[in-house]
């Protein structure tokens, strides 16, 4: 169990539903384990409706530098995400951020329509994960349409950068340092990683303009039903950077059909460059977060690293 899922009693989570929904009473409480930061319970009630509860860690011991707010952060990316893909995103019912109810910051949200696709593509046609893929692709590129006035993180609101080289350089100065408190191994030094990044900062000058990115677009994060997407969730590490920035554009994840579907099946040297850029720090990323997390075991790390390994060495 991750230190980050912050779990709650049925009674506390009985308090926290009579103050959003007055009136209405508990009949069945399932916590949603397929999530790996917060925890989020489906919550049906006697009248036959239901919420999703997701709720945030009582501190941030388990989380690491880059995540930010990332309850609000959700918050804020949702409200934005639904100007570019109307009724696919969850509605908020109510959000908390105050800690007096409950230890963590939490929020109630409508329950979308749909099956997980990362639950459902096992039963699936290499043809019809083609599809959903052609459509996430179209979905990524109608939410890039969304700009910002700065390159960084919904949820820092400290930390805002005029290009997009100097957002990276924060993102992976940080995680850097992230790897390094816990002796994480990752095949170089964090000097050594930057000082390549100096190296390649002009071809970062090409991105002038910040772009709406969910930026962990992963197949658990995906709803569908039938043939087609129809939500999407999990938007707490939404930022405004690259919309190469985007998980679907990952070593492990990119493929045709979504890059059909995005409209650009080839990349130019330089994008090519900072993919393997956006590559490392995903992958630095997940390399450390199990120690923060507290994960049972290092599996995560053991299949991430050759990939880290592999676009590193693309950069050298």
């Amino acid at each position: 169990m991750a230190l980050t899922k912050n779990q709650q009693t049925m009674e506390k989570i009985r308090e926290m539903a009579g103050k959003a929904f007055q009136g209405k009473e508990i009949r069945d409480c399932q916590e949603l384990t397929e999530g790996m930061c917060n925890v989020a319970y489906r919550i049906t009630f006697t009248d036959g409706s239901n919420t999703i509860l997701k709720i945030a860690a009582a501190d941030t011991s388990g989380y690491m530098t880059n995540e930010i707010h990332l309850m609000s952060a959700e918050v804020k990316a949702m409200e934005l995400a639904e100007k570019a893909l109307p009724g696919m995103i969850a509605q908020v019912y109510e959000h908390d951020a105050s800690k007096t109810l409950c230890s963590g910051e939490y929020f109630f949200m409508q329950v979308l329509e749909g099956e997980n696709f990362f639950l459902k593509s096992g039963s699936m046609s290499e043809e019809e994960k083609s599809e959903i893929n052609k459509q996430i692709g179209r979905l990524v590129r109608r939410l890039a349409t969304i700009s910002g006035e700065y390159f960084g993180l919904l949820g820092d609101e400290e930390h805002r950068f005029r290009t997009q080289y100097e957002f990276l350089r924060y993102l992976l100065s940080n995680v850097t340092m992230d790897a390094d408190r816990k002796e994480v191994e990752y095949f170089t030094t964090g000097a050594e990683l930057l000082a390549l990044l100096e190296r390649d900062k002009h071809i970062f000058d090409e991105v002038t303009v910040p772009a709406f990115v969910h930026y962990d677009m992963w197949e658990g994060n995906v709803f569908i039903k039938g043939q087609k997407v129809t939500g999407i969730i999990d938007w707490e590490r939404a930022l405004f950077g690259e919309p190469l920035m985007e998980d679907r554009f990952r070593r492990h994840t990119r493929n045709a059909a979504f890059l059909r579907g995005y409209g650009q099946e080839s990349f130019t040297e330089s994008e090519m460059r900072r993919i393997y850029w956006y590559d490392v720090l995903l992958y630095l990323t997940m390399m450390t977060e199990g120690k923060y997390r507290g994960y049972a075991d290092d599996s995560q790390y053991q299949w991430v690293a050759p990939l880290f390994q592999a676009s590193l060495a693309e950069l050298q």
